[in-house]
């Protein structure tokens, strides 16, 4: 009796220890989970912040942070980062030749700047320090980075001297020209909506009384806003890119593993399949062979059971398979339905960017490169359908007056003024475009030789009878049209010169006139 209950003790103590070790050990899972789930955080940010260096690194990154989605996927990940480590080391190693190449390039433009003699004392001093420094290498960008810092900080110092007092300077006549030139340039790009208050002032600083350094400041704060422009779109077409890069990457992988899981799939239920019918055959045999109904029995039982175990195998893997085969869709999904709308935005951006480069800014007419689609698109109905199509050519008389007299900005209104007058003047199948300055050009299909003289001229008398006031006096705006129809053999570039020469006899005949070359 003691030996029993000192058993029961003694058990009772086994499973208390086995319920200790078991909290223990999932504890320590626990732990190790969350461990490795910090670590596939860190890894994915990593892989993130090396993005955009090199395109094949790009690729294996995203396949890598495709494998760190889950625990079940990490065996998958692990030859992905032998080949991602090399291509590590090479990067690291193309980026330390570069800061190299960079830091001699340094070294070459300080010794530059030494040749200055007008440099102050105290930057000579500071530049040969920092000739100095330049000897030691470089190991990241971020000190790279300071040191083209202060290279552009000697040569602000050195600028400032050579152009002190350059304020004094005298404002010549060109200076004022070329201040307006850059005021009516910037009337015809089309900037951001952000930038677009910032462009007026400019325009209203360049209209005024100008100095030097502030005519200098305006192209370079142009040319800046547009260097950035172009940067931002070509940066949206890099992300884009990237994006695509990457949701391709995710959906190639998918499918592979989905081939490579039903291809081990297909083995299993193929070998599943001969177990089965093996024990199909095994108990026809049975059923012939056997004589003794209990032994029958018996080995019947026993081949049900394996037969029953095969089959719940087999459903078993039709079942993971399936399940995988959701979980491969649903992500393929995910990706795609990211990268549509991903396609989708940049679309629209890019439907816009199209739109503004074929639009005038100033009178939203069709531009110089919208007139040159739509004279091949007409020149190609006029050859296959044999119409008559005529070109014309017609610029604003004595213009160069309007804007002398009452400024730029007058001069821009009268240009929006008379292009949607043109515009209007015309029927949908015609077509008219801002060439440039004040010279529009109209495409004219379907139109005989009789009638084009009474359309022209109608137009023509239409921009004439526009009132014009500017500064309460009543000024009349007039027209100089030169036409020509398209001839047989002839491009059409050969009959807009054609139009250009008579719009020149129309000027030269004393302007409000149309001049049609027969």
């Amino acid at each position: 009796m003691k030996d029993s209950s000192t058993a029961v003790s003694q058990v009772s103590l086994l499973k208390q220890k086995l319920n200790s070790a078991k909290l223990a050990l999932e504890e320590i899972h626990e732990d190790r989970n969350e461990k490795l789930r910090t670590l596939i955080q860190f890894l994915g940010h990593l892989s993130l912040a090396c993005k955009g260096q090199n395109l094949e690194l790009d690729n294996r990154l995203a396949k890598l942070r495709h494998h760190l989605q889950g625990y079940d996927q990490i065996n998958e990940a692990l030859p992905e980062l032998v080949e991602i480590e090399r291509l590590l080391k090479g990067q690291y190693n193309h980026t330390m030749t570069r800061l190299e190449e960079s830091r001699t390039s340094l070294s070459r433009v300080i010794s530059q700047i030494q040749r200055v003699d007008s440099a102050p004392d105290e930057i000579k001093k500071e530049i040969n320090y920092f000739k100095k420094d330049l000897n030691k290498p470089i190991h990241t960008i971020w000190e790279y980075i300071p040191k083209v810092e202060q290279v552009i900080s000697f040569y602000e110092h050195i600028l400032q001297k050579e152009f002190a007092g350059t304020d004094d300077h005298v404002i010549l006549p060109q200076h004022l020209i070329l201040a307006k030139e850059l005021a009516h340039k910037i009337s015809e790009i089309e900037f951001r909506k952000e930038q677009r208050d910032q462009i007026l002032v400019m325009k209203e600083v360049l209209m005024g009384d100008i100095k030097l350094n502030t005519l200098l400041e305006s192209y370079q704060t142009i040319l800046s806003l547009l260097l950035n422009n172009i940067a931002r779109e070509k940066t949206a077409s890099q992300d884009f890119l990237y994006a695509l890069n990457d949701a391709i990457s995710v959906v190639r992988d998918v499918v592979t593993n989905t081939a490579n899981n039903n291809d081990r799939s297909q083995q299993i239920k193929t070998q599943l399949n001969k177990e089965i019918n093996l024990r199909v055959d095994n108990a026809d045999g049975i059923l012939i062979e056997s004589d003794d109904l209990m032994a029958l029995k018996t080995a019947l039982t026993v081949q049900l059971s394996s037969l029953k175990d095969a089959l719940s195998r087999k459903e078993a893997l039709e079942s993971r398979e399936q399940a995988l085969l959701r979980k491969s869709i649903e992500s393929m999904r995910k990706e795609l339905t990211s990268i549509t709308k991903e396609a989708n935005s940049y679309k629209e951006k890019l439907f816009e960017h199209q739109k503004l480069n074929l639009l005038d800014p100033l009178t939203q007419l069709p531009n110089r490169a919208a007139l040159e689609d739509r004279m091949e698109q007409e020149f190609r109905n006029h050859k296959r359908f044999d119409t008559p199509l005529w070109v014309a050519v017609t610029d604003i008389d004595y213009f160069k007056s309007v804007n002398d007299n009452f400024g730029h900005s007058t001069g821009d209104k009268t240009l929006q003024v008379i292009a949607m007058a043109l515009k209007n003047s015309l029927r949908e199948s015609e077509f008219v475009a801002r060439y440039g300055g004040e010279e529009f050009v109209l495409l004219l299909p379907e139109i005989n030789q009789d009638n084009i003289g009474l359309l022209l001229n109608r137009v023509r008398e239409k921009i004439k009878n526009i009132p014009f006031k500017f500064k309460n006096q009543r000024i009349t705006v007039t027209l100089s049209i030169g036409a020509a129809q398209v001839m047989n053999n002839e491009r059409i570039e050969e009959t807009f010169e054609r139009a250009d020469a008579a719009l020149y006899k129309a000027k030269n005949n004393g302007r409000d006139r149309v001049v049609i070359d027969i």
